[in-house]
């Protein structure tokens, strides 16, 4: 046989580790790399280039809202001059009635125009009259020297400028322009424009749009956060000439913290920026790319307009992904056409690891036949000592169960003895004097007194029926029992050691009858437990309190069994519930009580919980599903 066609041959050659076509790979994927990287760059360069020219497009129209929104006041100033009044104020400016007729004048001006202010000046900058002489804050003996509005006017030439009122810190637009009688300048007319109408409208749109003047400060803005920021630091002669000028008078004017902020095409920014909606949300970074307009007028203000580039990005990561899908479908099938090629050699290799199984076969199900039977007889081993063991568990629960009903009756063997030896020396005085009173024939008093045996001898009853009822080994069916009924029968059980110990009793039911799911006299031995510990932790207390209020919330029944003890410490709460724990003297308790009447409860699918109350003292809480008379399962 040819040793190049024997399958060992096929099978060392195919195991060969190969440096160069790691390498060939690798540069695969860096090709692959590159050509997705390439269409994501260019579609993000082409989904912002059409952001760019949407926001231009918008650009002119709020360009053209905000030119003839300036327009149509462009010309009141100079009507002024055609008042009679005003030249003769600024001819006579101490003369109060025509200060009178003139605030009036400018007033019914104001309101027809819908303008902010208009105000009347000497050549010195000092206001004569205003449309808000009637207000506190009026603009009335206010200097305007300083302003450059007022200073072009003064100059011959239409004063135009922007900034925040030194008075009332109210922003707007001033028009100032000379009053003139023969060519003569008389005094200054100004009129000042609130633009805050548009930057209200931008606000309730969904544009992001701004507008800055001349030195990059941004004075009205859709965004909040940037009204009064500036594009770039200021230079200091910039800076001294605003605060000069007192443009934007007590504006901290500080600059955008742009995280990112490059040049694109056609004058327009990509720009990266940290803000935050809300006080009680998380920053959030977002990128936008900043189309600008440059106005020719007035002083040079830019129009500025933010598009949000995430859509592109998002478009460029979608052609991205596009073209990873493309190469891997390439890649599938040059693997496709790979694994063809390899085919003869995998067969030959199979047929190798073929032989070389059906060898071993036979053994290996021989071998692993034998562990499955031995695990399937070790399993039902297992099963039936668990079974075995479950069934002495729950037998032994059940004694246990029963021994603490006898713990508690052996505690409480001294008060029932009592209960118990009262009747019976009753009984006995008073079945003497029944003889004595039928032998003197007073048959009425011997009827009396033979009622009263008879009335003694049901209590002893009674009594002995609750003992029995409560000693009977419990079932383990769940029925729905009446609550108060179950505190009642309980509390049977210690009634003669609440009179002995002069204890005090209170007890606080719903209106209507509560049921809950459990087993009742499983439910009256938790009770009788919990009153019993309570009595013996308010022994040497001088208040003696025991109080049992029951309670219906959220579908479950709550048993509050408060006493006026000294409360739990911290380390006793821990282990309240262990077996064998108790804080009694030795010969006192088992610390099985608790043990048992916490698994009593959770068996009926509660909780029993124990803390200390606010004024001092226990309280232990019983927590039971709510039931319906008629219920009752297994």
């Amino acid at each position: 046989m040819d040793s190049n066609n024997s399958p060992l041959y096929w099978r060392q050659r195919m195991e060969q580790p190969s440096n160069h076509k790691l390498l060939a790979w690798g540069v695969v994927l860096l090709a692959c790399v590159a050509i997705v990287w390439q269409v994501y760059f260019w579609t993000e360069r082409l989904a912002i280039g059409k952001l760019q020219a949407s926001g231009a497009q918008r650009l002119e129209v709020y360009v053209s809202s905000l030119e003839n929104a300036l327009e149509k006041y462009d010309f009141l100033p100079k009507t002024l001059e055609l008042n009679r009044d005003v030249i003769r104020l600024l001819q006579q400016p101490e003369d109060p009635q025509l200060i009178d007729a003139v605030n009036h004048y400018l007033e019914q001006m104001n309101d027809q125009a819908k303008s902010s202010t208009i105000f009347i000046s000497n050549l010195d900058g000092n206001t004569r009259a205003a449309s808000n002489w009637r207000q506190p804050d009026s603009f009335i003996g206010d200097n305007i020297a300083f302003r450059p509005y007022a200073q072009d006017a003064l100059r011959g030439t239409p004063g135009r400028f922007y900034g925040v009122g030194t008075t009332r810190l109210e922003p707007g637009y001033f028009f100032a322009h000379g009053i003139y009688q023969n060519g003569r300048m008389l005094g200054l007319a100004t009129v000042k424009v609130n633009l805050e109408s548009l930057e209200k409208r931008w606000v309730q749109g969904a544009d992001k749009v701004m507008l800055a003047d001349e030195h990059g400060v941004i004075f009205l803005s859709s965004m909040p956060d940037w009204k009064y920021k500036t594009l770039a630091p200021l230079a200091p002669d910039v800076l001294a000439l605003l605060n000069r000028t007192r443009q934007y008078y007590s504006k901290e004017l500080a600059p955008i913290p742009f995280l990112s902020d490059r040049q694109w095409g056609n004058g327009a920014r990509v720009i990266s920026v940290r803000e935050q909606e809300r006080f009680d949300a998380p920053q959030k970074i977002t990128s936008s790319v900043m189309t600008q307009i440059k106005l020719k007028s007035p002083r040079g203000w830019t129009f500025i307009y933010l598009s949000d580039i995430s859509q592109a990005r998002a478009s460029a990561r979608s052609a991205a992904a596009f073209s990873c899908v493309l190469l891997g479908f390439f890649m599938l099938l040059f693997f496709y056409l790979r694994q063809r090629r390899a085919a003869v050699a995998q067969k030959l290799r199979a047929r190798v690891d073929l032989q070389h199984a059906y060898d071993n076969l036979e053994t290996m199900v021989e071998e692993r036949t034998s562990e499955l039977n031995a695990m399937t007889q070790s399993l039902s081993q297992e099963i039936e000592v668990r079974s075995k063991a479950e069934q002495k568990l729950h037998i032994t629960q059940n004694e246990l169960f029963q021994a603490g009903k006898m713990a508690v009756l052996g505690q409480m063997s001294a008060s029932i003895t009592h209960e118990l030896n009262q009747p019976l020396t009753a009984l006995r005085t008073m079945s003497d004097n029944a003889v004595i009173l039928l032998e003197r024939g007073r048959l009425d008093d011997a009827r009396r007194n033979l009622g009263k045996i008879s009335d003694i001898a049901a209590r002893m009853g009674a009594i002995t029926g609750q003992l029995k009822v409560f000693a009977r080994k419990s079932t383990t069916s769940l029925t729905s029992v009446s609550i108060p009924t179950a505190i009642s029968n309980a509390l049977f059980l210690v009634e003669r050691r609440l009179q002995v110990e002069n204890v005090r009793f209170t007890l606080h039911l719903p209106p209507d009858d509560i049921f809950a799911m459990c087993e009742s006299n499983r439910l009256e031995q938790v009770l009788v437990n919990l009153y019993a510990n309570a009595l013996d932790a308010m022994n040497g207390s001088e208040v003696r309190s025991l109080r049992v209020e029951v309670e219906a919330r959220d579908g479950l029944v709550l048993i509050h069994v408060a006493d006026t003890g000294p409360g739990l410490a911290d380390e006793v709460l821990e282990r309240l519930f262990e077996p064998f724990f108790t804080t009694k003297p030795q010969g006192l308790g088992l610390g099985l009580g608790l043990a048992i009447s916490e698994q009593i409860t959770r068996q009926f699918g509660g909780v029993l919980r124990a803390s200390n109350a606010p004024g001092g003292g226990a309280i232990f809480t019983i927590e039971l599903q709510m039931a319906t008379q008629e219920e009752k399962h297994v």
